[in-house]
């Protein structure tokens, strides 16, 4: 059945859809978020970026609170374990154009979590209040969070958390369905979204394992959230917010790309992240993002994707990064393998 409810807001600003692309380090740069909103994202949000001003100026701190030419509203994270510092990163970034800030609560990597930040604050109940409310105080845009069901099974407070969150006038709150300790492993669980939408009146996102329209619209409707956030769902598959999308406003699938189109979005990615990162730094980038694409390409078998995989991350320039693409979609799959492989290398892949 279609989804009638209303659609959320945060603050002033009312979603166009109920699909969010979620914040992912080294993966939600600016041209990934500009091609998932072009492909149906109703909010994008932008990579991690640390509370510590002092730390902006390097180059990966630029590129991640680059937001030129995106659409409203932009939605920038900030992460850190120290209440004060991530008040006065919710105000520098809010006066650089930020329309929604978002507090990361939910990382689990080891490097954010030995900092005491990310996940690690689950651990304390009375720091995240105290964050919250100095961040919330801070700046006159909307304030979200983002966290996981707790530290870890013994530790699953996510309802007090959630509870934390609303009486410090947080906006909206995003809930990834594993613990800190589970990082990425085993699958999420649904339940405790369910419990902490049943606990709070503020919208809630529920994110993780959400890899279809049809799983996006199960779990939709288990917990009662207000939107599903997409993270690694849409590495190698843009396409994933406007099927989403289509399936909860119609109740039916809603036909995969043509190839034609597929091959055109690889295209402008890859042109995108050449363009954003330097020709040097965008080829490297660019190979984990096909990498994905070859993963979900249903027209190759693994050994037909290794190979593709290994041939492209050979490439070092753009413009045989752009052939490997034409090659890649002007065969059959049953032909795609070897003729890629062959004849892009006999164009000149490594020295081009």
């Amino acid at each position: 059945m279609p989804d009638s409810r209303p659609l959320p807001r945060i603050g002033r600003h009312e979603l166009p859809n109920r699909v969010i692309l979620a914040p992912m380090a080294g993966v939600t740069d600016r041209p990934f978020r500009q091609l998932c909103r072009r492909l149906g994202a109703g909010l994008v949000v932008g990579e991690m970026v640390t509370s510590d001003p002092s730390l902006w100026h390097t180059r990966k701190s630029r590129l991640r609170m680059d937001h030129r030419g995106e659409p409203g509203p932009r939605a920038v994270q900030i992460a850190g374990g120290d209440a004060e510092m991530l008040a006065e990163a919710a105000r520098l970034n809010a006066a650089q154009g930020a329309e929604i800030i978002d507090i990361n609560m939910g990382c689990p990597a080891k490097k954010v979590c030995n900092k005491a930040a990310g996940s690690a604050l689950l651990r304390d109940e009375a720091l995240v209040a105290e964050i919250l409310e100095a961040v919330v105080a801070a700046v006159k845009v909307p304030v979200t969070l983002k966290i996981r069901t707790g530290w870890c099974a013994d530790s699953n407070n996510g309802v007090r958390v959630a509870r934390l969150a609303e009486a410090a006038g947080i906006q909206a709150l995003a809930v990834h369905g594993r613990h800190r300790q589970q990082r990425y492993t085993g699958h999420a669980e649904y339940d405790t979204i369910a419990a902490i939408k049943a606990a709070v009146s503020i919208p809630v996102f529920a994110n993780g394992d959400i890899d279809s329209a049809e799983k996006a619209a199960r779990v939709l409707d288990y917990t009662g959230a207000d939107a599903v956030m997409v993270g690694r769902g849409a590495q190698g598959n843009p396409w994933i917010f406007r099927e989403i999308d289509h399936y909860l406003r119609h109740g039916e699938p809603l036909a995969p790309p043509a190839d034609e189109e597929r091959a055109a979005v690889l295209r402008a990615h890859l042109a995108a992240l050449h363009d954003f990162y330097g020709e040097h730094m965008g080829v490297r980038i660019a190979r984990k993002h096909v990498g994905w694409y070859l993963a979900g390409d249903g027209r190759l078998d693994e050994a037909a994707r290794r190979a593709l995989r290994g041939t492209f991350n050979g490439l070092e320039c753009p413009n045989a990064q752009q052939r490997f693409i034409d090659e890649l979609f002007r065969h059959a799959p049953a032909e795609a393998t070897e003729p890629v492989a062959a004849r892009v290398t006999s164009k000149g892949t490594r020295a081009a």
